[in-house]
């Protein structure tokens, strides 16, 4: 139960963040290869129902536990601390159950509406009970995130990953391989692929219960910190602090979940009005082509971009935490460190990252999904264009964690929700002229525009400065890191023609090397050996 600082904070859930997605990887690229495109639109579906719902019940519930409980801990009041903790578990355990009720009743009639069509119902049957279980396991991080003890977490996400690999492809290549035994037995649904998704995210579920079990056992283990006595708050109180805290939260999450559901309904819907991609892919029948396209863009280009985004939002967890107990305690240097360091490490991340995936998004997506040819061709442009968007994002996720710590949970809301009528505006205009890379350029303009907002809201309510110098230093590293990288493939590809693995490899190699040696070069006043960095005050 031993605090950690928020760089090491930060460096645990990021390192965790990444082994989860190594795995959501190792599950999603063999997945997408046994669905397809249709089947992926399928299962897509059902995520673009349920990210919504579990946004707004769970995802703001983590946030509001952390912010109480550190608050209560920077005063040493844990036995506040265990209080608020277990009023949450009553409270938001209450509010998970009608959640997965509303998922199950939902199902049928949001499938038919979906234009998917009723075969993704049993998708979204499966996985409603995951908003109930997740709703217990938000709350058991949010107590360990506020006592800046990040090993919960970390562990949690990395037991979740490991059950939804197993789980799910287990799962979803018995159902592929014993098609007709399980068709028989579900007369109902004409499409095997339903069922191969339904199996598939089944194992999301099963996830959610791992890692339910995982807090379970460690409550019989970890010994709680010592109760100093002190004020306790009314139960009340505490209930409503927490409702109060976490619907803002996850009111703005539910908004950036929509771009799933706006991503659903006007790529099929303009791609079916205007007949894009027609006579394109000589393999899919006329009417599968719409669901086909946006299968593979949900499926192979979201996937990849999501990737960076869900490492650099631990920076945000890690931020709150710090940021908070600063704010609790009247330092406007120490909100100003934290803030910088938050920034930079996200922007250092995802600058070299963006480059690399938009210089070699063919030989990527190949490699990654080697059976879905003509997937990986509709993709390959739309990845390019959400790269832009991906820096944004990976930065915009720890400003908001930020403005939750200093009292402004409402603000994301409103700045998402602009952001979000940009994204529908951009979808309906480009789509129809660019096809499925108009999507993806709408979605970057959504998250420039959204990490433009978030800086000036967040700049303007803690009246710290931070300057544009360091910023504009990773992006000429990042530069130098593609610059690097592209000629070292180009030498490589003389020698290897079809060697589209050994590309990736001494690109990766030597963009790498030229990244660390940039940073180091632009950065090392900064970091001078043995003394204290300048932008986060540690060693």
């Amino acid at each position: 139960m031993k605090k950690q600082t928020f760089l090491k904070g930060s460096l645990i859930l990021m390192a965790s963040a990444a082994s989860a997605k190594v795995l959501g990887a190792v599950f999603k690229i063999p997945l997408t290869n046994i669905l397809g495109g249709v089947g992926m639109s399928y299962f897509s579906c059902a995520y673009s129902l349920f990210m919504p719902v579990y946004a707004l019940i769970v995802t703001g519930i983590s946030s509001a536990v952390a912010r109480m409980v550190a608050r209560s801990a920077a005063l040493g009041l844990y036995g506040n601390a265990r209080r608020i903790r277990n009023v949450a578990m009553i409270v938001f355990t209450a509010a998970g159950i009608p959640g997965s009720l509303l998922m199950a009743v939902l199902a049928v009639p949001f499938s038919l509406y979906s234009v998917n069509g009723p075969e993704a119902a049993p998708a979204v049957a499966m996985i409603a009970p995951a908003v109930f279980l997740g709703c217990i396991t938000a709350v058991e991080r949010g107590y360990y995130e506020g006592l800046s003890n990040m090993y919960p977490t970390a562990v949690s996400q990395v037991t979740e990953g490991v059950v939804k690999v197993f789980a799910g492809l287990w799962l979803c290549g018995y159902v592929t391989e014993n098609s007709g035994k399980v068709m028989r037995l579900l007369p109902g649904v004409a499409d095997v692929r339903a069922l191969a998704a339904a199996a598939g995210i089944l194992g999301v579920t099963l996830s959610s219960a791992g890692a339910v079990l995982f807090f379970g056992v460690l409550r019989l283990f970890v010994r709680p910190h010592e109760d100093c006595g002190g004020h306790l708050d009314g139960r009340r109180e505490i209930a409503r602090g927490l409702v109060r805290e976490a619907l803002p939260i996850g009111a703005s999450a539910v908004v950036t979940n929509l771009t799933a559901l706006i991503d659903m309904w006007t790529v099929i819907g303009c791609l079916t009005w205007t007949g894009g991609y027609a006579g394109r892919l000589p393999g899919i029948p006329a009417g599968e082509v719409p669901r086909f396209v946006y299968g593979s863009f949900a499926g192979i280009a979201l996937t990849v971009f999501n990737l960076v985004p869900s490492v650099t939002n631990m920076l945000g967890k890690g931020a709150l935490t710090c940021i908070a107990g600063a704010k609790e305690c009247g330092g406007r240097e120490e909100i100003r460190r934290g803030t910088l360091q938050a920034l930079l490490a996200a922007e250092t991340i995802a600058v070299p990252a963006a480059v690399g995936m938009g210089l070699f998004a063919p030989e990527l997506l190949g490699a990654l999904f080697p059976r879905q040819s003509d997937e990986v061709s509709i993709c390959v442009g739309a990845l390019r264009l959400l790269m832009p968007g991906m820096v944004c994002l990976c930065m915009a996720f720890p400003l908001f964690s930020m403005l939750q710590a200093v009292g402004r949970a409402g603000a994301p809301l409103k700045i998402m929700l602009a952001g979000t009528g940009v994204k529908l505006a951009g979808n309906l205009l480009l789509i129809p002229v660019m096809g499925i890379n108009g999507a993806a350029l709408s979605t970057s303009v959504c998250y420039v525009l959204i990490l433009a907002s978030a800086t000036r809201t967040y700049l303007r309510c803690t009246g710290i400065s931070l300057g544009t110098g360091a910023y504009i230093k990773v992006l000429y590293a990042g530069a130098m890191c593609g610059g690097a990288a592209y000629l070292s493939a180009e030498m490589v590809s003389r020698t290897f023609q079809d060697g589209a693995i050994v590309r990736l490899a001494a690109a990766a190699l030597t963009g790498g090397a030229v990244y660390a040696a940039a940073f180091y070069a632009l950065f090392r006043r900064e970091l001078p050996s043995g003394r204290k960095c300048l932008s986060c005050g540690e060693k």
